[in-house]
């Protein structure tokens, strides 16, 4: 619609201007009766009154960007108005004309109730616009807008009413403050969410969030995981009591859980192929993963790697693996803290442990337990999927390391999106260190080229050939540092 909201004052001067020639002329006329003043004052008062309650702060905010987006009825009910506001200007000023006509002539004054009858009716007619006015805004301000500035502030929640399960439904559902005032964090209120995928795949999480409150969960990691990798992630909260092992013990002490594999009652094995640590360990048996296959295997596998280089290429005799005494010793003393983002048992942070870096080892549970395993080791287990942004505030992280998870399957623009979070967490000067990452040798170039868009310090740089795909594969490494950006 035609936002001329600047008519608003012009009525207001008009009217008052109005006011003041009419007092000043009809106080010429000695025989009116003092009637005619109060209801003119009062006519003032109600028109204010009302333009002030059609036109409210919030309509005046509104943009001409906002107005020319509207629909069309929109528009028709703009034009009404502006046509109002043209017929109220053009009776007040017929009305200060005739004033002015009937001061000029000689010809004896009105009288008293012919002056009431003409005011009444003068005044009849402007309140009728007024209340036209009135009508067509209402109308306007009702309507559905899809701006977050003109939107009601009661409105239906549309995520509430997509889910059939109540659970959902209270989950979803934004949770007033109870004192009715601003919490510590300067919201009036909670506002859950889940991940944009849960409205594709409705009725895996419908099942998820079928159960009982207050009772034992089903047994569905496995659809837990299944949402979360699918883009359902966050996943919504649940009232619950999560399942446990039958038969927990207690969990080998810290001096002797980092290079044992744990005990076998310590984690639900529903859902994987092989039901105990010995199965996963031994390289006879089908596991049902193929990432990380020798993970589980601590004492010939896992022990050696970072400390001494496990794997040379036979020609070149040259490496991917980078030990973690020469990363450290890029920055000595200030690798404190970091992420480990890949698929593994926890090996990394159990090395870096033991140079004073404490390192959360970021993964999901693909095929075997590998969250209970680092747990149970005495590391810090985050399970997240590549789909969510990282739970680390800017600037805050000395190192970020990820080996054999994010390689040549990965998408170009989600690499993209991956890399710059990891830049947003890392401090200045922070490193990050990229671990055999391999990938086609003609997606080489695009996939280097994805890492230099950082603008890094290049500090370690690799690439070495992949034996066991006939040449067709490289495997690439680097250690990367962040400069600083002072702007």
């Amino acid at each position: 619609m035609n936002c001329r909201w600047e008519m608003i004052p012009l009525v207001l001067d008009k009217i008052k201007m109005a006011k003041e020639n009419g007092l000043a002329k009809m106080g010429t006329w000695k025989s009116v009766n003092r009637t005619i003043f109060i209801l003119g004052a009062c006519a003032l008062l109600v028109s204010v009154a009302t333009l002030s309650r059609s036109f409210s702060i919030r309509s005046l905010l509104v943009t001409d960007s906002f107005c020319n987006a509207s629909p069309s009825s929109s528009s028709r009910n703009g034009g009404q108005v502006s046509a109002n506001f043209e017929v109220v200007i053009q009776k007040i000023r017929q009305e200060m004309d005739e004033l002015k006509k009937g001061m000029s002539k000689e010809e004896s004054l009105p009288s008293s109730s012919e002056i009431l009858l003409r005011h009444s009716g003068f005044l009849t007619d402007i309140l009728d616009l007024i209340k036209s006015m009135q009508e067509s805004v209402q109308d306007m301000e009702n309507m559905t807008v899809d701006h977050s500035l003109v939107k009601p502030i009661h409105q239906t929640d549309v995520l509430e009413d997509y889910f059939l399960i109540e659970e959902i439904r209270k989950y979803v559902r934004v949770k007033p403050n109870r004192l009715g005032k601003q919490n510590f964090m300067g919201a009036n209120g909670t506002f859950t969410s889940i991940g944009h995928a849960c409205f594709a795949m409705k009725e895996d999480l419908e099942e998820y969030m079928d159960y009982d409150v207050g009772e034992i969960c089903n047994d569905d990691w496995k659809l837990a995981q299944k949402l979360m990798v699918h883009g359902c992630d966050p996943l919504p909260r649940r009232r619950c009591l999560a399942r446990a092992p039958r038969l927990y013990t207690q969990p080998f002490p810290i001096s002797e859980s980092i290079w044992k594999l744990p005990d076998d009652r310590n984690v639900r094995w529903s859902g994987y192929r092989c039901k105990n640590f010995t199965c996963l360990a031994n390289n006879t048996t089908r596991k049902g993963f193929f990432k990380c296959a020798d993970c589980f295997n601590l004492s010939h596998h896992e022990m050696p790697r970072w400390i001494q280089a496990t794997e040379l290429d036979p020609e070149t005799n040259s490496t991917a693996d980078f030990l973690i005494p020469e990363v450290l010793g890029i920055k000595p003393g200030e690798i404190r803290i970091g992420l480990d983002f890949s698929v593994g048992t926890g090996t990394f942070a159990a090395r870096m442990r033991e140079f004073n870096v404490t390192i959360v080892s970021a993964t999901i549970n693909l095929g075997a337990p590998f969250n209970e395993m680092i747990a149970l080791r005495g590391l810090v287990p985050l399970y997240l999927t590549i789909n969510q942004r990282l739970p680390f505030f800017d600037n805050t992280l000395d190192l970020i390391h990820t080996t054999r998870f994010l390689d040549g399957w990965i998408d170009l623009v989600l690499l993209d999106f991956v890399l710059f979070d990891w830049d947003r967490v890392l401090r200045p000067g922070g490193l990050l260190w990229i671990d055999s990452f391999f990938c086609l040798k003609q997606d080489l170039d695009d996939y280097m080229e994805a890492f230099k868009v950082l603008r890094y310090r290049q500090r370690k740089w690799v690439v070495v050939p992949k034996r066991d795909k006939d040449d067709g594969e490289v495997f690439f490494s680097a250690v990367l540092e962040k400069p600083p950006r002072p702007f």
